[in-house]
Protein backbone atom coordinates (compact mmCIF):
# COMPACT_ATOMS: atom_id res chain seq x y z
CA UNK A 1 0.00 0.00 0.00
CA UNK A 2 1.23 3.06 -1.07
CA UNK A 3 2.03 6.30 1.62
CA UNK A 4 -0.77 8.13 -0.54
CA UNK A 5 -3.41 5.64 0.09
CA UNK A 6 -2.32 4.73 4.00
CA UNK A 7 -2.12 9.04 5.15
CA UNK A 8 -6.07 9.42 2.90
CA UNK A 9 -7.14 6.22 5.03
CA UNK A 10 -5.79 7.57 8.06
CA UNK A 11 -6.91 11.26 7.34
CA UNK A 12 -10.72 9.99 6.25
CA UNK A 13 -10.67 7.67 9.53
CA UNK A 14 -9.62 11.05 11.70
CA UNK A 15 -12.31 13.19 9.73
CA UNK A 16 -15.21 10.38 10.36
CA UNK A 17 -14.40 9.87 14.19
CA UNK A 18 -14.17 13.56 14.04
CA UNK A 19 -17.59 14.02 12.48
CA UNK A 20 -19.28 11.56 14.68
CA UNK A 21 -17.80 12.85 18.15
CA UNK A 22 -19.22 16.24 17.66
CA UNK A 23 -22.61 15.38 15.76
CA UNK A 24 -23.28 12.49 18.36
CA UNK A 25 -25.68 10.88 15.50
CA UNK A 26 -25.02 7.07 15.74
CA UNK A 27 -28.12 5.73 14.65
CA UNK A 28 -30.01 7.55 12.07
CA UNK A 29 -28.52 5.71 8.84
CA UNK A 30 -29.55 9.00 6.65
CA UNK A 31 -27.21 11.78 8.92
CA UNK A 32 -24.52 8.63 9.57
CA UNK A 33 -24.17 8.31 5.06
CA UNK A 34 -24.44 12.39 4.92
CA UNK A 35 -21.37 12.54 7.49
CA UNK A 36 -19.74 10.10 5.43
CA UNK A 37 -20.04 11.74 1.68
CA UNK A 38 -18.82 14.88 3.77
CA UNK A 39 -15.66 13.34 5.15
CA UNK A 40 -14.85 11.77 1.39
CA UNK A 41 -15.91 15.29 0.24
CA UNK A 42 -12.78 16.98 2.60
CA UNK A 43 -10.33 14.20 1.60
CA UNK A 44 -11.55 14.47 -1.99
CA UNK A 45 -10.71 18.22 -1.73
CA UNK A 46 -7.73 18.11 0.40
CA UNK A 47 -5.93 14.77 -2.11
CA UNK A 48 -6.89 17.64 -5.16
CA UNK A 49 -4.94 20.23 -3.36
CA UNK A 50 -1.55 17.89 -2.58
CA UNK A 51 -1.78 18.21 0.70
CA UNK A 52 -2.04 14.80 2.01
CA UNK A 53 1.61 13.95 3.15
CA UNK A 54 3.53 13.43 5.40
CA UNK A 55 3.53 16.59 6.95
CA UNK A 56 -0.62 16.90 6.69
CA UNK A 57 -1.20 13.96 7.81
CA UNK A 58 1.80 13.02 10.46
CA UNK A 59 1.33 9.53 11.07
CA UNK A 60 4.56 9.08 12.72
CA UNK A 61 4.45 11.07 15.31
CA UNK A 62 0.77 9.01 16.69
CA UNK A 63 2.28 6.45 18.96
CA UNK A 64 4.41 9.24 20.61
CA UNK A 65 0.97 11.55 20.87
CA UNK A 66 0.03 9.16 23.31
CA UNK A 67 2.37 10.03 26.05
CA UNK A 68 3.30 14.03 24.61
CA UNK A 69 -0.66 14.64 25.31
CA UNK A 70 -1.57 13.46 28.68
CA UNK A 71 1.75 15.60 29.53
CA UNK A 72 0.34 18.54 28.00
CA UNK A 73 -2.80 18.18 29.28
CA UNK A 74 -1.35 17.98 33.16
CA UNK A 75 0.79 21.28 32.57
CA UNK A 76 -2.39 23.32 30.98
CA UNK A 77 -4.23 22.15 34.32
CA UNK A 78 -1.43 23.53 36.32
CA UNK A 79 -1.01 26.52 34.35
CA UNK A 80 -5.18 27.51 34.38
CA UNK A 81 -4.46 26.92 38.60
CA UNK A 82 -1.89 29.14 38.58
CA UNK A 83 -3.79 31.79 36.64
CA UNK A 84 -7.18 31.78 38.57
CA UNK A 85 -5.02 31.88 41.93
CA UNK A 86 -3.67 35.25 40.52
CA UNK A 87 -7.11 36.08 39.23
CA UNK A 88 -8.68 35.56 42.68
CA UNK A 89 -6.00 36.92 44.91
CA UNK A 90 -5.49 40.16 43.59
CA UNK A 91 -1.53 40.38 45.73
CA UNK A 92 -0.39 37.75 43.73
CA UNK A 93 2.47 39.60 41.55
CA UNK A 94 1.39 39.11 37.34
CA UNK A 95 4.80 40.69 35.67
CA UNK A 96 3.74 40.48 31.76
CA UNK A 97 6.87 40.14 29.90
CA UNK A 98 7.61 39.08 25.91
CA UNK A 99 10.69 37.01 25.56
CA UNK A 100 12.00 34.96 22.70
CA UNK A 101 12.50 30.80 22.56
CA UNK A 102 14.72 29.27 20.13
CA UNK A 103 12.95 25.89 19.16
CA UNK A 104 15.12 23.12 18.46
CA UNK A 105 12.33 20.99 15.76
CA UNK A 106 13.68 20.21 12.61
CA UNK A 107 10.55 21.03 10.57
CA UNK A 108 7.61 22.86 10.17
CA UNK A 109 5.44 20.49 12.02
CA UNK A 110 7.60 20.41 15.08
CA UNK A 111 7.99 24.05 15.64
CA UNK A 112 4.01 24.50 14.89
CA UNK A 113 3.26 21.65 17.60
CA UNK A 114 5.81 23.64 20.30
CA UNK A 115 4.35 27.24 19.43
CA UNK A 116 0.72 25.86 19.61
CA UNK A 117 1.57 23.73 23.24
CA UNK A 118 2.88 27.22 24.56
CA UNK A 119 -0.51 28.89 23.41
CA UNK A 120 -2.65 26.42 24.88
CA UNK A 121 -0.92 26.74 28.08
CA UNK A 122 -2.81 29.51 30.04
CA UNK A 123 -0.56 32.24 30.70
CA UNK A 124 1.72 32.11 27.52
CA UNK A 125 0.90 32.84 24.37
CA UNK A 126 3.15 32.71 20.95
CA UNK A 127 2.78 35.54 18.96
CA UNK A 128 5.38 35.57 16.30
CA UNK A 129 6.92 32.33 14.91
CA UNK A 130 10.09 33.34 12.14
CA UNK A 131 12.00 30.59 11.68
CA UNK A 132 13.74 28.81 14.89
CA UNK A 133 13.17 31.48 16.99
CA UNK A 134 9.46 31.65 18.98
CA UNK A 135 8.40 35.55 20.15
CA UNK A 136 6.54 34.80 23.44
CA UNK A 137 4.02 36.72 26.02
CA UNK A 138 3.77 35.17 29.35
CA UNK A 139 1.58 36.48 32.19
CA UNK A 140 4.18 36.20 34.46
CA UNK A 141 7.73 35.77 35.47
CA UNK A 142 7.39 32.15 36.91
CA UNK A 143 5.24 31.11 33.27
CA UNK A 144 7.83 33.08 31.48
CA UNK A 145 10.66 30.67 33.42
CA UNK A 146 8.60 27.39 32.43
CA UNK A 147 9.15 28.12 28.94
CA UNK A 148 12.96 28.78 29.04
CA UNK A 149 13.53 25.45 31.01
CA UNK A 150 12.56 24.38 27.87
CA UNK A 151 10.68 21.03 28.84
CA UNK A 152 8.36 21.05 26.59
CA UNK A 153 10.54 21.90 23.23
CA UNK A 154 11.78 18.74 24.28
CA UNK A 155 8.92 16.82 24.52
CA UNK A 156 8.13 18.01 21.48
CA UNK A 157 11.46 17.36 19.87
CA UNK A 158 10.93 13.76 20.90
CA UNK A 159 7.42 13.58 19.24
CA UNK A 160 7.97 14.97 16.09
CA UNK A 161 11.50 14.22 15.41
Amino acid sequence: MSRAVKHSIALFVFLAVAWLLWSGFWDNPLLLSLGAVSCLGVLLLVRRMRLVDAEGVPLKILPKLVVYAPWLIWEVVKANVDVARRILSPRMPISPCLFEVKASQSDDLGRVIYANSITLTPGTISVHVEGDVILVHALTKEAADGVEEAEMDRRVTGLAG
